[in-house]
């Protein structure tokens, strides 16, 4: 059986993040993927030109009609624009027995806001409790705990903030620094450094959607959470270097590069 793997987030119309990233990802990472749609963007290499959240009675239905009768070994979430859809994906996500990968979307690639200033103190209180692993970059960081980090000896400080609010496991994504790309994944007790190197590639739209995307495809096959991190790592790090130009502004990840034998 192929394990299923269900998305909870925004559609990028231009389809380098949301659901769009994470269904190629699924694919590629040989998991059946299946979405629940929270937001319709107009959104292309330049920005987000606009965002239309839909009702949250479309989204638990869309949740309960896949989820009951499909059945779903993991769950990824994305852009939850308000309070209201933060603690609806919550609930949903807390009556099942399915790992749960929250990535808290604040922004977008280029810097437009895609969760409202209300939602924050769900998305802490309500949405990190259910996540098995929590994925925050770290502007999202900043957002939901007011901690700045600036250098790598900051991300374990980073981490126990997140860690406070609930989740499982957090990986802190310290893409934002200088020198190779470093991430810290840690339980507070148990911690995991994952280092690759940087490419000089502006091309990374879809990185942080990709990411989570890859680890609950590795949670659904049956992986425990640092192996999924690991290989989710190794993926977006080859989908990164194969990022490529695509209208006038960022560019996406390469969800395929396996299948055009990069490396």
């Amino acid at each position: 059986m192929i394990p299923n793997v269900l998305t909870v987030a925004g559609s990028d119309s231009g389809g380098g993040a949301g659901i769009q990233a994470d269904l190629k990802t699924m694919l590629a990472l040989g998991v059946h993927g299946m979405s629940v749609i929270t937001a319709v963007t107009a959104q292309n290499s330049l920005g987000v030109q606009g965002a239309w959240e839909l009702p949250v009675e479309a989204v638990r239905a869309q949740f309960r009609s896949v989820v009951d009768d499909i059945g779903v070994q993991a769950i990824k979430t994305g852009m939850l624009a308000s309070a209201e859809l933060v603690e609806t994906v919550a609930d949903l996500i807390g009556g099942t027995n399915a790992p749960a990968v929250v990535d808290p979307v604040g922004v977008s690639k280029h810097g437009d806001s895609l969760l409202a200033a209300s939602a924050l103190d769900s998305v802490r209180t309500k949405l990190l409790p259910v996540a098995t692993v929590a994925t925050p970059n770290l502007d999202e960081v900043a957002q939901l705990t007011g901690v700045f980090v600036e250098s790598e000896g900051q991300l374990r400080e980073a981490a126990a903030a997140v860690l406070a609010y609930g989740p499982r496991w957090v990986l802190i994504k310290g893409g934002h620094l200088s020198g190779d790309a470093v991430d810290l994944l840690t339980d507070g007790t148990q911690e995991h450094w994952l280092r690759a190197p940087r490419y000089d590639n502006r091309h990374t739209h879809g990185t942080g959607c990709t990411l989570a995307s890859a680890i609950a495809s590795g949670l659904a096959k049956g992986l425990p959470v640092p192996e999924a991190v690991a290989a989710a790592k190794e993926y977006v790090t080859g989908a990164i270097k194969g990022g490529f130009a695509l209208g006038g502004g960022i560019g996406p990840v390469d969800h395929g590069w396996r299948f055009r034998g990069g490396a």
